[in-house]
């Protein structure tokens, strides 16, 4: 086989800018905390809404009678969310500024609306929790830290709002952030950063600009602290995964013989002259090459996408993973998971799904629900009889064949699944193994 055409000792381009430049970030808050409007206020000051998108919010603010901009309506897009002035859906926004771009899931506050803040959430790099200042800690608030605690959200930001409803009390602030330290205190995830600041959405105090009316905060503006996030040092390190999602045998003249295995890199980084174990058949070899198109790079970040060649014409198909040797997961037919439940009907022991591991799958039965999670951090409920929708609890799996997986504390991406009803094709779980 030829060479691949040009050669280069970076890392290939899109991750380039993944790193510093491109943010997921989910926003979590009770109704009418003001997520919505917090997320429009940022699109707003940040010059991020259309001319036309401006001016429908502005006509409608004033067919409300409102002396002011409703900028919630720049993210409610169901008509039942205009209606009733909620959050429904996960709504997905895209701007950015000129050091980075964003994606914010803007996700529901009600408590019926869980699993839609689970979904929002599980790919988030950091969170935003709104809390209105005039209420302080309630009981959502206690929901919504214990699902970013549940997904290991690294940086997560305590937005104090509303403050302009309590005439931007510094006591009131103090209060509020004892309260939230202190839960912080009884979390199992200790890794997690966070950051207090006091705002009003509305008037976009604190926001995007900082606040005349704060003197006595010190801190960054909302959009100045998300600025200065960089992915790198807000993901957890973990040990290499490479699923095997298709195996590149183009067959022209050129490239007769290449064989490539393209995927996606997962924990950590991968470079040329790498030893790796090829999984399940435990074979051993080392990285050839590292190919992104038609160049070729010595090494790769995680969250690249990549084609990699082995030194040694080793059997490797879909579904089979490579990892740093002694870096291996656990190889299982069993396995623990704490599991938010999806769906309408109540999940019970000795029922049966699908599971759906990375580009793996496999017949799954439940063996045990062992537990009901109380997500105001009070304990658990052992050996309930069912997990009914939006519950959080944990539960034990058989499955029809050996996974490759590690416990989502050490490796997300490798330590999650969703379960699949065979009857419907409905997804009515979401696990993170233990």
């Amino acid at each position: 086989m030829e060479k691949i055409k040009t050669q280069t000792n970076s890392t290939p381009s899109p991750l380039g800018k993944a790193g510093l430049g491109h943010l997921k970030i989910a926003t979590a808050g009770s109704v009418d905390d003001g997520k919505s409007t917090l997320i429009g206020r940022i699109l707003y000051d940040t010059k991020s809404l259309t001319d036309d998108k401006l001016e429908a919010i502005e006509e409608k603010s004033r067919q409300r009678g409102f002396d002011y901009l409703d900028f919630s309506l720049a993210t409610d897009g169901l008509v039942a969310e205009r209606e009733q002035g909620i959050t429904i859906d996960v709504a997905h926004i895209y701007f950015s500024t000129p050091s980075k771009s964003f994606i914010i899931a803007d996700t529901p506050g009600h408590i019926e609306y869980t699993r839609n803040m689970v979904t929002g959430a599980s790919t988030a790099q950091a969170s935003i929790v709104l809390i209105d200042a005039r209420n302080g800690v309630i009981e959502q608030t206690y929901r919504h830290f214990f699902i970013n605690n549940l997904l290991r959200i690294k940086d997560v930001v305590i937005a104090i709002n509303k403050m302009d409803l309590v005439d931007f009390s510094e006591e009131k602030y103090n209060t509020i952030k004892g309260e939230i330290e202190y839960l912080a205190s009884k979390s199992e995830y200790k890794g997690q950063n966070l950051t207090f600041i006091p705002m009003s959405a509305l008037q976009g105090d604190n926001v995007v600009h900082k606040s005349e009316n704060t003197p006595w905060y010190k801190g960054e503006t909302l959009m100045h602290h998300l600025e200065r996030l960089d992915v790198e040092d807000i993901a957890d390190d973990s040990q290499v995964r490479f699923p095997v999602q298709t195996v590149i045998r183009p067959k022209t003249e050129e490239y007769h013989d290449f064989r490539g295995y393209a995927g996606k890199i997962y924990g950590g980084d991968l470079n040329v002259g790498d030893d790796i174990a090829v999984l399940p058949s435990q074979t051993k070899s080392k990285i050839k090459s590292i190919n992104f198109f038609e160049k070729e790079y010595q090494k790769a970040k995680r969250g690249s996408s990549v084609t990699i060649t082995l030194e040694d014409n080793v059997n490797v198909s879909r579904g089979d993973m490579l990892v740093k040797v002694n870096e291996e997961p656990t190889i299982a037919k069993q396995l623990e998971a704490t599991i938010c439940w999806m769906d309408k009907e109540p999940l019970q022991a000795s029922q049966k799904y699908y599971i759906k591991h990375g580009v793996n799958d496999a017949q799954a039965k439940i063996t045990q629900i062992s537990s009901i999670i109380k997500t105001d951090f009070s304990g658990i409920e052992e050996n309930p009889s069912e997990l009914v929708l939006n519950q959080i609890g944990d539960i034990q799996l058989k499955l029809s064949k050996p996974l490759l997986f590690d416990s989502y504390k050490d490796n997300k991406s490798n330590g999650s699944f969703i379960l699949i009803n065979p009857k419907t094709n409905n997804t009515v779980g979401v696990g993170f193994i233990k």
